[in-house]
């Protein structure tokens, strides 16, 4: 009985999806010569599509801190990533004016990939990083113009066992760039949904979300941009339940070594 309401869900999800795509994708052709005027249709559809698919997928979401979104426009919203799930709560949780972050690859991705495409949000090539950081400052500098904030996933990939990684430098560029704050949205255990090695194992869940409160970004510099990147990453990791902090370092043996304790 669970995989028939699992494969429900699976294709309710992919209608949606299709349907209200189709639908928006008509109004941001004839939107193509005003972009910011995409990027609040898409918006709008990221909230029908995203809220729609979190509740299909069986997720109960319970953000504490849900006025910091909207209040802290425009900003810089960096999010851990650790499901497939967390696309779509990342575009129903994004406030108007937000700009979504997508590899360059999504756009293989049916519906959903030429959406992003068409929408006036930022693609961005993960293999060539020093491109990926200019195209990330370029953005900053519409975003300043428009007041229009962003929604990043700092790791730059999903963690296979919702561990958070290690951050890349990206969204403190353009936090330096645009002199927006950085607001951490923290999702915890939303890699528990679909459990791995099932088809379509969805669970029901609660899915706790925490947003924190801005981080003043104005005194930030490039020289620095590793500690930023690293102080907000710590930030998140003290948030997280033990079984998503990052797991240490391993120690190289010629370090263990060194720092074991000598015979007496």
């Amino acid at each position: 009985m669970n995989r028939v309401v699992n494969v429900f869900r699976f294709v309710a999800g992919f209608v949606v999806i299709m349907v209200m795509t189709l639908i928006v994708m008509v109004a941001v052709t004839l939107l193509l010569p005003f972009r910011v005027a995409r990027i609040y249709v898409c918006n709008w559809w990221g909230h029908v599509v995203g809220r729609s698919i979190v509740f299909l997928a069986g997720v109960t979401p319970q953000v504490n801190g849900w006025e910091r979104l909207k209040g802290s426009m425009p900003a810089i919203f960096v999010m851990n990533h650790s499901s497939t799930l967390d696309a779509f709560s990342g575009i129903w949780m994004c406030p108007y004016g937000g700009c979504g972050v997508f590899k360059k690859e999504i756009v293989k991705v049916p519906f959903y990939g030429q959406l992003a495409w068409m929408s006036g949000h930022l693609l961005i090539d993960r293999g060539n990083t020093g491109k990926a950081v200019e195209t990330l400052k370029d953005m900053a500098v519409f975003m300043n113009r428009h007041r229009l904030g962003i929604w990043i996933f700092p790791e730059g990939t999903r963690s296979r066992d919702g561990r958070l990684l290690p951050f890349k430098k990206g969204f403190v560029h353009m936090a330096i760039a645009t002199g927006f704050p950085v607001v951490p949205v923290v999702v915890h255990g939303a890699h528990k949904n679909w459990e791995k090695g099932t088809f379509l194992g969805f669970k029901p869940m609660t899915m706790p979300v925490d947003v924190l409160p801005p981080i003043d970004t104005k005194g930030w510099k490039e020289e620095t941009a590793a500690e930023h990147a690293q102080a907000v990453h710590d930030l998140m990791a003290a948030t997280l339940a033990d079984d998503q902090k990052p797991l240490p370092a391993p120690v190289a043996p010629l370090a263990a070594a060194l720092q074991a304790p000598l015979a007496p």
